[in-house]
């Protein structure tokens, strides 16, 4: 079939793209307010763009009246956010931090997670997530819709022995993220496989420390 994108309104389009391109990594992302309230909220359209600098992106649509969600208005007005990466363990908790709740209350205090200080930045990182990217705004780009958020990354922090500091690698036999899947469906990352070297099913290949 045939789509012409020009005649779908913009509801259409985004339901095909989001239930097309899958799975997606999903971005918990905390910021701070003015009054020094986290903010913590959920974001699939989020991916990494470049590693010199080292940036990444999320893309946080605007609310029907044209308002910012917390996240846009405090990255817009602080330049400053935390991007963790969400693994099964806490999965249930991502989900629930995307529940619409007044600004000045937390949604780690509304799950239970536990918030860390931060190396650079105001807003702190969250003690269960097993990566987190410290981030400096680098650019903002507004669409029709939403506002797209380029962040440099200032700092790495990971659940203890997840990345080898001698060799830079990542031991992916200890890390299971979740992917956001179309509609209201997300999926895990334990079915993985090797192109490289035959068919057959190891536990570990030559792809799986990088």
């Amino acid at each position: 079939m045939h789509v012409d994108f020009a005649k779908l309104t913009a509801y259409q389009r985004y339901k095909l793209m989001a239930s097309l391109i899958v799975p997606r990594p999903i971005a918990l992302v905390t910021t701070v307010n003015a009054d020094g309230v986290v903010n913590a909220a959920p974001f699939s359209m989020f991916n990494m763009l470049g590693e010199d600098p080292p940036l990444v992106m999320i893309s946080v649509n605007m609310l029907a009246d044209g308002a910012l969600k917390d996240t846009a208005a405090n990255i817009t007005a602080t330049g400053q956010f935390v991007v963790h990466l969400t693994d099964e363990a806490i999965a249930a908790k991502m989900h629930a931090c995307g529940e619409a709740i007044p600004s000045h209350e937390s949604e780690l205090d509304l799950v239970g997670l536990t918030s860390a200080p931060s190396v650079e930045v105001a807003p702190p990182r969250i003690a269960e997530a097993p990566v987190a990217f410290e981030c400096a705004l680098w650019e903002t780009v507004r669409t029709e819709s939403r506002l797209i958020f380029f962040g440099k990354v200032l700092h790495l922090h990971a659940r203890e022995g997840l990345v080898d500091s001698t060799t830079w690698r990542v031991s992916l036999q200890d890390y299971f993220p979740v992917g956001r899947f179309g509609a209201s469906f997300y999926v895990t990352t334990r079915d993985r496989f090797s192109l490289e070297g035959g068919a057959e099913k190891v536990r570990e290949t030559e792809i799986d420390r990088l």
